[in-house]
């Protein structure tokens, strides 16, 4: 086996001569199949590859046919069963892509090449994304349900009602549609974070005036303006460095914090934000009054679809984009639980960012 070619690959990679027989394999597939190159190189390809089919038929037998065929090239990916083997240090079954190359010679079979990939992590994202078709469809029934409900009553029934209870009616309609806009914002900003393709526009901000900003949203939605407590102590003694952020993303970050912590919080008691210096930027710091998250959650509240507990609520993708927006700008998060209030603390610290670039007009060049 060319070391070069193979052992850097992400993937497992077995090569078998002319005579059926494993000449090498790299380092993932010894991993996968439990066997060194040593102990595999001069055995039967079947016997160190030894895949089923999902008709619990020896996939090499299927195939061996068609791989000594002079036009045949290649066998699309499929995916087949390595059987459990203790002796290999696997104690359950094993899912494994296989895709699989001959080269012939002079019409002959000449080297058979099979790759092997690990399918768990595909199986991890299929269930992300059947969770988050899930969630979606579960957030958008309750809303879009409401909607055609009030609409089809006013429509079927406008003259019957008062116009404050039209006004009540086509309030709770626009509430819902907001919630949906809401959810829809939520889902394109997880897209754009598992691709990579957030856009930042940045300029200078106002990181106090952001918080203030999330409570006053709170208290229009109905929250009593006692509960939000915003904590400038730092600010006093140590100036904020000019902060060059996106301002959106911004409002995004402190706004999901302070929601997070309203739903986990218990009743009536405070929403506490520190805003604080950095020696990166900024620090921010939202904690709660409630239960507080378990230690071995810790781990899990910044992932997707964390809901946290009985009053977890919402579709579980609030902190996971706070996630993505905090390091897009180079900055960082960490939870954990406030010694001083007792329930969760969510720390988001944010780099000041150098001012974007903005290229020179040329005519100022050619003037200069």
């Amino acid at each position: 086996m060319e070391r070069g070619a193979y052992d850097d690959l992400p993937d497992g990679v077995v090569v078998a001569g002319a005579d059926g027989r494993v000449e090498d394999l790299n380092p993932v597939a010894q991993a996968l199949l439990g066997l060194t190159a040593d102990a595999a190189r001069g055995r039967a390809l079947a016997d160190v590859v030894p895949l089923q089919t999902p008709a619990g038929e020896q996939w090499w037998s299927c195939v061996a046919k068609a791989a000594a065929l002079p036009g045949s090239k290649r066998q699309p990916e499929r995916i087949l069963t390595l059987p459990a083997d203790a002796a290999a240090g696997r104690p359950t079954d094993v899912q494994l892509a296989v895709t699989a190359a001959w080269t012939h010679r002079d019409g002959v079979l000449a080297r058979t090449v099979v790759s092997l990939r690990d399918t768990a992590a595909r199986r991890r994202n299929e269930r992300s994304s059947a969770d988050l078709i899930s969630t979606v469809a579960h957030e958008l029934r309750s809303p879009l349900t409401s909607v055609k409900g009030f609409t089809a009553t006013l429509l079927a029934r406008w003259d019957r009602f008062p116009d404050d209870v039209k006004k009540q009616m086509l309030e709770t309609v626009n509430a819902d549609a907001d919630r949906v806009t809401r959810l829809l914002s939520e889902l394109l900003d997880v897209s754009r974070i598992d691709a990579g393709r957030l856009e930042m526009r940045k300029q200078v901000v106002d990181v106090p005036e952001a918080v203030r900003k999330a409570f006053a949203g709170r208290i229009a939605a109905g929250e009593a303006e006692e509960r939000f407590v915003l904590h400038l102590d730092s600010l006093e003694t140590a100036a904020l460095p000019e902060m060059w952020v996106d301002p959106d993303k911004l409002d995004q970050i402190v706004g999901n914090l302070v929601e997070n912590a309203v739903r986990h919080g218990d009743g009536t008691v405070h929403v506490t934000v520190t805003a604080g210096v950095d020696p990166a930027g900024a620090v921010i710091t939202v904690a709660d009054e409630g239960e507080g998250i378990p230690d071995e959650q810790l781990g899990r509240v910044f992932t997707k679809f964390w809901r946290g507990g009985r009053r977890g609520g919402g579709t579980g993708l609030g902190l996971y984009i706070v996630k993505g927006l905090a390091e897009a700008h180079g900055g960082s998060v960490a939870a954990g639980r406030s010694e001083v209030h007792g329930g969760a603390e969510l720390t988001v610290v944010l780099p000041a960012g150098p001012p974007p670039y903005v290229a020179p007009d040329p005519g100022e060049l050619a003037s200069g």
